[in-house]
């Protein structure tokens, strides 16, 4: 394989690419290092494993005065290089002013943080020109302490000195501060009365969270709840404040061994949780550990991440066991980051609040990634990655702003060979979420000074997004459909040329489609600008239209009717809800038809009585992945494909046999899992006999199911088929603005 990187910091001048040169000989590895106007591109050729032990060994390993802020990094098809050499420098165009991401702590700043002889010893916003807020704390370019919320803190004379020396660590770090004139916190109880401040605030709240109460603590682009994770009154409780019945909570562990104690952690995995972006990362739980039960009540995985900010650090090592840090918000509203905000929470969300007085210039999310097949595969691109650009393969005609859909939103800002992606938004399902959104756009465009041509949209008039382009842009405003903007967004990422067409497979739960249904299987002969919908799922009602999502026994009543059988005989639920949902598939009331693949997986979770009713997106395909994952069935069902339709009605016939002969429901779930992937190789043959392309993309939330995504991985190039899949944005619907942008760039 080949691996590509663009490494942005302190990685020119420094030695780095002779390092780069003799790591990759020493293991062998075939490919170039060069430096660009962003930073140092490097390409290595070789075994998995070899690749693998590069990216670590890259970051570890790397020379004393270089830093690493940032690594773009996939997994590529080989091209053949037959040595590895150090190119001469590339300037393709102009260099730019980089918006870095929030840097996590330095080793040399946590050596100062925790030696009692330092002046900034337990210092919570220690930081130097290697680590630290950037994009959480810049007003404005240029990226001087006057155009940051540092602005109000003046610099002692001694971190002066150090602020204008250039032999220093610290110079010309703009958040440059110490205990003597920098930010300092303080702890409020349910009250809201301040009960310690500074060092003592900080011991306070670890004797706080030994008592099991939940509290707030602002940090770079928000505020966290945090409670003991091994607690389980405490986790539960934080549960019902923050009304979150089921989906998994995120864990903060102090360091990579106690995460060891708690969940398995592969070579990649290890690579992903310590990367200068510090995301949370989706591990598997070791059997047996302490974790409470309400963190992941409904899976064995757990949402690991590590300490980012010194202040983290203290409250980690102070404290000792693993906490949940999930975001300060009630369930689908914004992550709160002013202080004002967890004011009007105190004695209701929260016990008590770690406030500071550093202001937040934006909100943002913590970021989530997940390894399948041998890529660290983003679920949520924010903290730590936000907003650098995706490099492209080629210049956009003109500037774009793209508002994405409706879901998991981003909003992404296109020139020239570049896209800026925003923070992650989320789901645009209140009023709150609105102004957020509002916020995000103006911010950026503020922020990169850039004003677009074109402005690009979903298709779908119901959603915000695409109210908001119209009523804001006007005329300047041009759409995109949902399952192209897919497309697009994972061709741009593996660097597919502007002549090129691929077969894409953009199976997710919901996009309105060119015939005005909801889509959601489409198989596409598709390129940047144009797409032909080659196959899809035979369409079904989805009796209820959103309500469906909520209730996946509607889709599964809907299912069973297509075939012919009683939803009676088959599922759990209430007679008269039966009825019901059936009289609106029969008369065709509220019932529009999709062929919406999440739809599907979710119709077969129910039937197995998996989850009838969900409390969070995709919960019933989620534990179904989880359950059949247990199993070693390699046999697969029926299904028949003709007039552009992939007919799953023998599927589901089949699925009900195994079901009456009590077959059990890990092997009837993965043998499900191996039919879609059939379905995915069957296609990809016929497509490809058709039109002569062996270039096969992965795309949308389904894609982020790992049996499916890794036996895809596996079978598709055993048939001779190239394969793409998301590695820098999100498969889900928070890599879509990717795909708008280029789109209305190039069209």
């Amino acid at each position: 394989m080949r691996l590509k990187l663009y490494v942005t910091g302190v990685v020119q001048g420094v030695g780095f690419r002779p390092f780069v040169y003799r790591l990759a000989t020493e293991l062998g590895l075939k490919g170039y290092v060069l430096n660009s106007e962003t930073g140092v591109v490097i390409e290595v050729e070789g075994e998995k494993e070899r690749l693998e032990e590069f990216l670590k060994r890259l970051q570890s390993e790397k020379p004393p005065a270089s830093q690493i802020f940032s690594i773009d990094k996939k997994f590529l098809e080989e091209v053949g290089y037959s040595g590895f050499e150090i190119r001469k420098s590339e300037k393709k165009g102009e260099v730019k002013v980089a918006v870095l991401p929030d840097l996590s702590t330095c080793k040399e700043c946590l050596s100062e943080l925790f030696d009692p002889e330092n002046r900034r010893y337990r210092y919570p916003f220690i930081n130097c020109t290697n680590c630290g807020p950037r994009f959480t704390i810049i007003l404005s370019l240029p990226y001087d302490r006057p155009n940051t919320t540092m602005k109000d803190f003046e610099m002692c004379e001694k971190c002066r000195e150090e602020y204008e020396n250039p032999l220093d660590r610290r110079f010309h770090a703009q958040p440059n501060a110490c205990p003597v004139c920098g930010p300092h916190v303080w702890l409020v109880n349910g009250e809201g009365e301040t009960v310690a401040e500074r060092d003592k605030a900080l011991k306070v709240l670890v004797e706080w969270l030994k008592e099991g109460k939940i509290l707030a603590v602002k940090g770079l682009g928000g505020f966290h709840l945090i409670c003991d994770a091994t607690n389980e009154e405490a986790v539960a409780e934080l549960r019902r404040r923050k009304r979150r019945q089921e989906k998994p909570f995120a864990v903060m562990f102090k360091d990579l061994e106690q995460v060891r104690e708690f969940a398995e952690v592969s070579p990649l995995e290890e690579i992903a949780l310590t990367s200068v972006e510090s995301p949370i990362v989706i591990l598997k739980q070791k059997e047996g550990n302490n974790l409470a039960p309400s963190v992941s009540p409904d899976t064995k995985t757990v949402g690991a991440f590590l300490p980012y900010m010194p202040l983290h650090h203290i409250i980690l090592r102070g404290f000792g066991k693993p906490i949940v840090a999930t975001s300060c918000n009630v369930t689908d509203e914004p992550i709160m980051f002013k202080n004002s905000e967890v004011k009007n929470v105190l004695g209701n969300l929260v016990d008590g609040a770690l406030l500071h007085n550093r202001e937040i210039a934006r909100r943002c999310d913590d970021s989530v990634v997940k390894v399948m097949g041998g890529r660290v595969v983003p679920f949520r691109r924010s903290r730590g990655y936000a907003p650098l650009p995706v490099l492209l393969p080629f210049k956009l005609k003109r500037p774009v702003l793209a508002l994405g859909p409706h879901m998991k939103v981003t909003v992404a800002l296109g020139k020239g060979n570049r896209v800026y992606i925003s923070q992650h938004i989320g789901d645009i399902d209140n009023l709150k979420a609105e102004e957020f959104f509002k916020e995000t756009v103006k911010d950026l465009l503020n922020l990169f000074e850039i004003e677009p041509e074109v402005v690009v949209s979903d298709y779908h008039l119901g959603y915000f997004t695409t109210k908001f382009g119209r009523e804001v842009f006007g005329e300047r405003l041009i759409q995109v459909y949902h399952h192209h903007a897919h497309t697009i967004s994972v061709m741009a990422e593996n660097e597919v040329p502007l002549d090129k067409k691929v077969i894409a497979f953009s199976f997710d739960g919901t996009g309105y489609g060119t015939d005005g249904k909801i889509w959601g299987s489409e198989v596409l002969i598709a390129g940047y600008t144009e797409f032909e919908r080659a196959l899809h799922l035979k369409y079904f009602p989805l009796p209820g239209g959103d309500r469906a999502v909520k209730e996946p026994y509607r889709v599964a009543v809907s299912l069973l009717k297509a075939v012919g059988e009683k939803p009676e005989d088959y599922l759990k639920v209430e007679p008269e809800k039966l009825s019901f949902v059936s009289q609106m598939v029969d008369k065709g009331i509220n019932s529009p038809l999709t062929s919406s693949m999440g739809r599907l997986f979710d119709g077969v979770s129910a039937l197995l009585g998996i989850r009838y009713t969900v409390n969070y997106h995709a919960q019933g395909a989620i534990l179904l992945e989880e359950i059949s994952s247990t199993s070693k069935e390699t046999g697969s069902y029926p299904f028949k494909m003709e007039s552009g339709e992939i007919d799953w009605r023998e599927t589901l016939l089949a699925v009900l046999s195994d079901i009456k002969k009590g077959a059990p429901l890990s092997d009837v779930g993965m043998k499900f899992h191996n039919t879609v992937v059939k379905m995915v190789l069957e296609s990809a043959r016929i497509l490809r006999e058709k039109t002569g392309i062996d270039t096969v993309a992965l795309s949308g939330g389904v894609f982020q199911n790992k049996i499916l995504t890794e036996k895809c991985l596996r079978e598709l190039p055993s048939k001779g088929f190239k394969v793409l899949v998301h590695q820098v944005v999100p498969p889900n619907d928070g890599g879509l603005s990717l795909g708008q942008a280029v789109y209305g760039g190039l069209i």
